[in-house]
């Protein structure tokens, strides 16, 4: 049972893997597997057949077919009686109490919200990631915590603090994810050591709290409060700079569509924008009619911004594909810096850190 999970060539494509999952636990009536994005998207069609392991003597085994590039986090729910049903509250139960694979091999994708962490299955041609894992021998940075216009935000200051500035910022939405769960400040470490990005201050801003939906949603006040209240903050008391050119804003999800509006807003203070699987299609879930996708009409309309774009969003995002492919189109037909990219991989922080890193040595790097 060690080494899982077992990947093979495919024998019709070698593009593709086949991949077997397999758990021993004779006592429960079955075994759902949940592969990041690819079982949630079962799950919103009402069938998770597809993600039941079936029972071979005192194991239980389920092999997918995926490309060879894919990325994503996995855990297994075992379970007794019926298999667990797709509304919202079944499916709550199911992540409050999966667990991740014991056989893994790969470091675990840590959790909040005291659920247990995740296996991340990285495929042989997934993109690389080497600066996620923290290194022997790298200088270490510190993280000090403050409150800002009523605002946690934990900052991140470089192994060369202090020294001579100003320093390059990089302001990350959802800082508490990113702080105190995935360590973001070894990537940051990482990256500086190896001269991808020069000395950097990180401000990690909290969001994910009851006013996560209206800070998150091409707010001005709160884009303003970064960029009027911490920016300057920042700056008296790190030597961070105030350069838009040597300024990051970075947000996932509803915080990607931020990052995105805040150097439409506000280019004079953030001048590079690096959005990761981005909620393009606020205010209105459908696709290209007059409520929906706001920010990229403002984009196509508006005079084109002294901003740069790094975009990123996985092929297995059904919901967000389109729209950030359509932001893409928009922002070069304007004429914007762009580096866009699509990963193999679904909403899912297993592909993200990498992509961050990626994206802040395409930003800040020489």
């Amino acid at each position: 049972m060690n080494h899982l999970p077992v990947i093979e060539p495919d024998p019709d494509d070698p593009a593709y893997r086949l991949v077997t999952f397999r758990h021993r636990q004779p006592d429960c009536d079955g075994v759902l597997a949940l592969l990041h994005t690819v079982t949630d998207k079962d799950r919103h069609a009402g069938d998770l057949t597809p993600h039941l392991m079936t029972r071979q003597s005192d194991t239980w085994e389920l092999t997918y077919r995926l490309r060879a590039d894919h990325r994503a986090s996995y855990q297994l729910y075992p379970f007794r009686g019926e298999p667990p049903g797709t509304t919202r509250v079944d499916w709550l139960h199911v992540l409050d109490h999966a667990r991740p694979d014991p056989y893994d091999t790969e470091p675990r994708l840590p959790a909040r919200d005291g659920r247990h962490p995740a296996s991340v299955l990285s495929l042989p041609d997934a993109p690389p990631q080497p600066y996620v894992q923290r290194r022997a021998g790298v200088p270490r940075g510190r993280t000090v915590s403050h409150t800002v216009a009523g605002r946690r935000v934990d900052v991140h200051l470089p192994a060369a603090f202090p020294g001579e500035g100003p320093y390059p910022v990089a302001v990350l939405l959802d800082g508490e994810q990113w702080g105190e769960v995935l360590s973001v400040g070894d990537t940051l470490d990482n990256l500086t050591a190896d001269g991808a990005i020069p000395p950097t201050v990180a401000l990690l801003v909290h969001t994910m709290g009851p006013g996560r939906a209206e800070d998150l949603s091409c707010n001005p006040a709160f884009v303003d409060l970064l960029a009027d209240r911490l920016l300057p903050w920042a700056a008296r008391e790190f030597g961070a700079s105030t350069d838009p050119a040597d300024t990051v804003i970075a947000g996932q999800s509803a915080g990607g569509l931020t990052a995105a509006f805040a150097a439409f807003r506000r280019p004079e203070r953030f001048g590079n924008a690096l959005s990761q699987s981005g909620s393009f299609w606020w205010p209105d879930g459908t696709e290209f009619d007059a409520g929906s996708e706001w920010l990229t009409r403002q984009f196509a309309a508006e005079a084109r911004r002294q901003a740069r774009f790094y975009v990123e969003v996985g092929l297995q995002e059904w919901t967000l594909l389109t729209q950030n492919r359509h932001l893409r189109d928009v922002l070069t037909a304007r004429g914007y810096d762009l580096e866009y990219r699509e990963f193999n991989g679904g909403h899912d922080y297993a592909c993200w850190r990498g992509g961050l890193a990626d994206g802040l040595k395409h930003l800040l790097g020489a």
